[in-house]
């Protein structure tokens, strides 16, 4: 019989799609509010990947990351999946179009093996969690890099997506060992 064991906390990542860098900025503090401070950040960019979310968002849609400090338990991407929902309805609200999401927020965790998003559809290659929320295996790491699934969306094959989770990796490998953020990291040299 397997040894029951709890696995190591994971790090929380939100990717935020919306119409421009202003829109990012505007749910930045709210994300921060919630998940403590931010560890690593992908700064706004345009997001000419598809243009599915042309009607919500619009036609010239922009993508950040942040990354945060505080890691968790992975079960928490159940309620943190669900808050992020709230808050998406919260804009809509708060814009005048319930209904449709002028900002999408699409959290997700990372391993030092995988990279997961939450997300409340169900595939084939996605599993049930709880509470109408399942977990899609979207990356996994091998021989120093991260590499996708047949169903990973084409976005996350990127380049850029892909050398900015690494450098999430990095910083996660770096808190699983030292039991310390990684911006603490030079302090230690200097006889903290």
């Amino acid at each position: 019989m397997g040894e029951l064991r709890t696995p190591a906390k994971v790090k929380i990542i939100v990717g935020i799609l919306a119409k421009d860098a202003e829109a990012v900025e505007a749910v930045r503090e709210t994300l921060r509010q919630k998940f403590g401070d931010e560890d690593l950040n992908l700064a706004p960019f345009p997001f000419t990947f598809t243009n599915y979310y042309k009607d919500e968002i619009g036609a010239t849609p922009v993508r950040a990351f942040f990354s945060y400090e505080q890691l968790v338990d992975r079960e928490e991407i159940v309620d943190i999946k669900l808050w992020t929902n709230d808050v998406e309805l919260s804009i809509a609200e708060a814009a005048g179009t319930p209904g449709l999401r002028p900002v999408n927020l699409d959290p997700g965790y990372m391993t030092l093996g995988q990279f997961f998003l939450a997300t409340t559809k169900d595939q084939r290659q996605r599993v049930y969690m709880q509470r109408g929320i399942f977990v899609e295996p979207t990356l996994y790491f091998q021989d120093g890099h991260f590499h996708a699934f047949d169903w990973t969306y084409r976005d996350y094959q990127s380049e850029t997506y892909i050398k900015y989770l690494e450098q999430v990796r990095a910083r996660l490998a770096y808190q699983h060992s030292t039991g310390r953020p990684y911006r603490l990291r030079n302090m230690s040299l200097r006889g903290a």
